[in-house]
């Protein structure tokens, strides 16, 4: 694939998702400059694939909005969130449901306070720390690529609430990539996959996947 200019990738994130409106649209676009920024200074994202940014970490972060559209008020815990995916993305597109970003490198939610507060988001909270010390409660925990499945459900599930509010019960969406079938196999009964590849036509995404799971 040729490598796509800043500005192309930007475009795409606007493309497949056309309901955004303005203020959102300007959010996206003050990404690059941010974080090639902190970038320069905490490498948060691997430096040769900062010109990547809205095609492998933006839009990828957005994903999720294939599996689920979170419902107005709802929770959701991203860990294991570095610089912000996919928290910040997701914030920015559900300005009326609550992030809570968690990350063990104190440098990294540095970075996602920092970006988060440069584009407005009211929307989020941030905590350094691993995330079994994390006590509250949410409807979605969501993650990329933090850790196996089986590694993830057993760290999260006590952070899951019970009551319901959205379309899919409460659990756990990941962001995955490659072979899967190994790591889904405890789950098969009950975890939800989706190819990527079929919303987001670039050739990045020809591995990449959402899995859903209930809590």
């Amino acid at each position: 694939m040729n490598e796509l200019s800043v500005t192309a990738q930007l475009s795409l994130v606007e493309h497949y998702f056309p309901e955004l409106d303005d203020a959102q649209k300007q959010q996206y676009a003050a990404l690059y400059d941010l974080y090639a920024e902190w970038n320069a200074k905490i490498n948060v994202i691997s430096r040769k694939d900062i010109d990547n940014l809205y095609l492998r970490h933006v839009l990828h972060s957005l994903g999720i909005v294939r599996m689920l559209r979170f419902s107005d008020h709802s929770s959701v815990m991203d860990i294991g969130a570095g610089g912000g995916f996919p928290g910040i993305p997701l914030a920015i597109f559900f300005p009326r449901v609550h992030f809570h970003l968690v990350d063990s490198i104190g440098k990294k939610i540095k970075v996602a306070q920092a970006v988060s507060e440069a584009v407005g988001l009211q929307n989020v909270s941030f905590r350094h720390g691993r995330a079994e010390e994390e006590k509250q409660h949410f409807d979605f925990v969501v993650s990329r690529a933090v850790m196996p499945l089986s590694d993830l459900v057993r760290t999260v599930a006590p952070n899951i609430k019970q009551h319901q509010q959205n379309a899919l019960p409460n659990g756990l969406i990941c962001l995955k990539g490659g072979e899967l079938q190994h790591e889904v196999q405890p789950f098969r009964r009950k975890a939800v996959m989706i190819e990527l590849s079929a919303y987001f036509k670039e050739s990045y995404y020809q591995t990449k996947k959402v899995v859903f799971l209930p809590l």
